[in-house]
């Protein structure tokens, strides 16, 4: 294996070997970072980044718009490597890993320095201050990603930690490490300094390492381990965000446009093999309209081409991880025996050898069924018919997650106010995931979905330390409230405080 530059070259005892998830063969192994070798990358990313934020918002991102770049330019390695870890097409590397990384390098070197800036406020009491918010960096970086979207949510991630001067150190998912660490390989040699980005790749023991030793953590994952890493992150007091899991619902209303409607179901719920946070994990449709909308689904699903990333033009590759096909297997069997019906799909594909799981598409299902209670993350599509829009948003809110959603109607009023009752982080009105895209606003969970939020001014400040400064603008020798107390002050604040009654306002007033 051609290992790159920024993984820790200390000794270790074990690798990771990883695998092509759409084909069963080999493809490379990894090391595994132990403590030693995770402090050795956080000690480096230590002495780097104080370094890296001297540069400033202009040079950091001059720099980052070279390592873009240096991507565009690598596009084809990308891709190769990140399809051959997932088992996804080609296209979904460009469209959603390197469209949406090289964005976001344009996005964040633009507006940094602006999101960032010092922030003056204006007291309502004390106008003899001066007063600002400013914001420093955490220093370095713990990022623990996925391996659903393996380049765009370990180095994506970090684009705007290294904006505001920090130094990352990222911990990829041991399904698909090969990613990430392609992409600080490029990274450092497109000119960013050694030490600011770095991989260490491993296991769970090899990421709590890494929350023991970072200065601030960035978990996408499970509910089960985010919990963890949020417990361990609060017994440290250390700065952590979140982005969990997802059940997202989608509620078609009767005056829907059903063509669009139905296109962006079989988009949104299969896009990726149906593994994506913000996929539509469950449908609401309206009686009136829910029989002409299954018709088009079921149509347009039995259309999708599914194989191998080299197989010509696919919409729907493999999936990626061998436990997570086994949970969608599960999901469709419990449906069914409690009385769904598949009406596309429904099982393993086995004319192909790796992870392929049939676009799916079931129907009579209700709550008391696991496809519509728990996060699927794969290609199936549960439609449930509903007598009205209040039936539709109860059983939206019917869940512990809270990610994402969509409604759709023609009245755009009424889907803006059903947006606004929608318990979900993120809505979309007649769209399906492109909240993802709208960088300038916040995207993060409600409920078990998550803590925090990636994207808006908060998704850079985030990863700074906020500090409030007061200054004096006069330099009076002394302020009322000082020592020594005397009788007039006692009876001045005395006064002072009588004012928040509201006998004594409305004489001040006259009311």
């Amino acid at each position: 294996m051609a290992q790159g530059a920024s993984i820790s070259e200390a000794p270790v005892r074990r690798t990771i070997p990883v695998t092509n998830p759409a084909t069963g063969a080999r493809l490379a192994e990894y090391p595994v970072a132990d403590r030693e070798a995770v402090a050795a990358a956080v000690a480096r990313a230590r002495a780097a980044q104080p370094r890296w934020a001297a540069l400033g918002f202009a040079e950091r991102g001059r720099i980052l718009r070279k390592v873009r770049d240096r991507f565009v330019d690598e596009k084809d390695r990308i891709c190769d490597v990140v399809s051959g870890e997932t088992g996804k097409p080609r296209h979904d590397v460009i469209t959603n890993e390197l469209l949406f990384l090289c964005d976001a390098i344009g996005f964040w070197s633009k507006r940094a320095g602006k999101y960032l800036a010092d922030e003056p406020a204006r007291p309502h009491l004390l106008k003899n201050k001066r007063v600002y918010v400013s914001y420093t960096p955490h220093g370095v970086v713990g990022i623990i990603g996925p391996w659903n979207f393996p380049f765009n949510l370990t180095i994506g991630e970090a684009i705007p930690a290294l904006m505001a001067g920090n130094a990352v150190v990222i911990k990829p998912s041991e399904v698909t490490p090969g990613s990430a660490a392609l992409g600080a390989e490029l990274a450092q040699a497109a000119g960013l300094p050694p030490g600011v980005l770095q991989v260490v790749t491993g296991y769970g023991e090899t990421g709590q390492h890494l929350i023991e030793l970072a200065d601030m953590i960035c978990f996408t994952g499970s509910v089960a381990t985010g919990r963890k890493v949020a417990e361990r992150c609060g017994q440290l007091l250390k700065p952590v965000t979140l982005e969990l899991g997802g059940k997202d619902p989608m509620i078609v209303l009767g005056d829907a446009d059903l063509e669009r409607a139905s296109s962006a179901c079989v988009y949104g719920g299969l896009v990726n093999a149906g593994q994506v946070c913000i996929s539509v994990e469950r449908v609401y449709v309206e009686a009136s309209v829910y029989d002409a909308f299954v018709g088009k689904v079921v149509d347009k699903v039995r259309r999708v081409r599914q194989g191998p990333p080299d197989a010509g033009v696919i919409e729907v590759g493999s999936m990626t991880f061998p436990p997570q096909i086994e949970k969608v297997e599960r999901h469709v069997r419990d449906a069914v025996a409690r009385g769904a019906k598949v009406l596309a799909g429904g099982k393993r594909r086995t004319d192909l050898p790796g992870l392929y799981f049939e676009p799916t598409v079931l129907v009579d299902v209700d709550h008391d069924m696991d496809v519509m209670r728990d996060e699927t993350f794969g290609p199936v599509i549960p439609i449930m018919r509903v007598r009205d829009e209040e039936e539709a948003i109860r059983l939206a809110n019917d869940s512990r997650y809270g990610l994402d959603a969509s409604v759709w109607t023609r009245d755009l009023a009424r889907g803006a106010r059903v947006a606004r009752r929608v318990q979900s982080g993120a809505v979309c009105v007649n769209d399906v995931l492109v909240n993802y895209a709208v960088t300038e606003v916040p995207m993060g969970g409600w409920k078990e979905s998550g803590i925090g939020y990636r994207h808006g001014p908060g998704g850079i400040r985030k990863f700074c330390a906020q500090q409030s400064v007061v200054i004096d603008r006069f330099g009076l020798k002394s302020e009322i409230n000082w020592w020594p107390m005397t009788p007039g002050k006692v009876k001045l604040f005395r006064r002072a405080l009588n004012f928040f009654g509201s006998g004594w306002r409305r004489k001040l007033l006259g009311a």
